[in-house]
């Protein structure tokens, strides 16, 4: 089996994909590799950030991603270095997460990209579609999908 040299992971902030950036710098510790904790983003005011979340409920941790990431990339990487990740670089990425992971892939030629299963299986995700099935089904690398919500 190749060894892991580059993984990516996605966060949105949320407990759920901090959970998948433990595993993905855990991995990243066992093999020795970059370990890159990207957060996709759209610049938003805080007028556009309030008014999505009262639309979207449940589903309002979506909208953290609108917000500034340095925070959200703050702590996901004092997990990952927690977990054993040893060589970690921080994105933050304007634009769509499913083509900010996939850009980010290519850009830094990564291996494998780790992400969460939160709105795999949500009614929103089958008919939507979800970050975990249309990264899975357009990647051309390694996906895991971490068990991160049951």
């Amino acid at each position: 089996m190749t060894a892991y040299r580059s993984i990516v992971v996605g966060t949105d902030g949320s407990n759920s994909s901090y959970v998948a950036v433990e595993r993905a710098a855990a991995l990243a510790g066992d093999e020795g590799a970059t370990l890159y904790i990207a957060c996709a983003y759209y610049p938003t005011d805080d007028r556009d950030v309030a008014a999505a979340a009262d639309v979207l409920k449940d589903e309002a941790y979506q909208v953290r991603g609108s917000a500034p990431t340095s925070e959200i990339l703050r702590i996901a990487r004092e997990k990952a270095v927690a977990a054993g990740a040893a060589n970690v670089v921080e994105k933050a990425v304007v634009g769509e997460p499913v083509e900010s992971l996939l850009s980010l892939m290519k850009e830094v030629e990564a291996d494998l990209l780790v992400v969460g299963n939160r709105g795999l299986n949500t009614i929103t995700g089958r008919l939507l579609g979800s970050v975990p099935s249309d990264v899975a089904r357009k990647s051309r690398t390694d996906v895991l999908i971490v068990h991160t919500v049951r």
